[in-house]
């Protein structure tokens, strides 16, 4: 039986979190996956709305939402590897759907690794183009109207 895990999404606050954040998308990215850091931090986190899932004092997920006009790109999707499969990822990508709106855009866009492509089509992205390799790992380009 697998416990529950009570958790609030929402924007990250401060910058223990933000640095809380950084970590687990390095974690996620750099040390599971093997992207090296260069690729992961690209210089753009400040101008981003990070948003976090946190069970008490610990971030168990993350993701970026980068607004273009009236586009926004999702990115930096990364979920604590415990804390997997409890609908954490999809909760965020609900906020995102919130936020987007709340700042303006009615389109987001992302690059989404393609074992992830259910997610995100289950949250009602549709692919775009080709699979690419991307930070050495297969991508395929969705985007979502609002």
């Amino acid at each position: 039986m697998t416990e529950t895990l009570l958790y609030e999404v929402r924007r990250v606050r401060g910058g223990d979190e933000m640095t809380a954040a950084l970590e687990l998308r390095r974690d996620v990215f750099c040390r599971e996956q093997g992207v090296p850091e260069r690729e992961e931090l690209d210089g753009r986190d400040h101008e981003a709305l990070h948003l976090v899932a946190v069970s008490g004092d610990e971030l168990l997920g993350t993701c970026r939402l980068l607004f273009v006009g009236p586009t926004v790109q999702f990115s930096r999707l990364a979920v604590h590897t415990r804390a997997r499969r409890r609908g954490i990822a999809t909760a965020l990508l609900e906020l995102a759907d919130v936020e987007t709106r709340a700042g303006g855009a009615r389109r987001l866009v992302l690059h989404a690794q393609t074992y992830a492509r259910e997610l995100y089509e289950r949250a009602g992205y549709a692919p775009r183009g080709r699979e690419f390799m991307e930070a050495g790992i297969e991508h395929v380009a969705m985007e979502k109207q609002l």
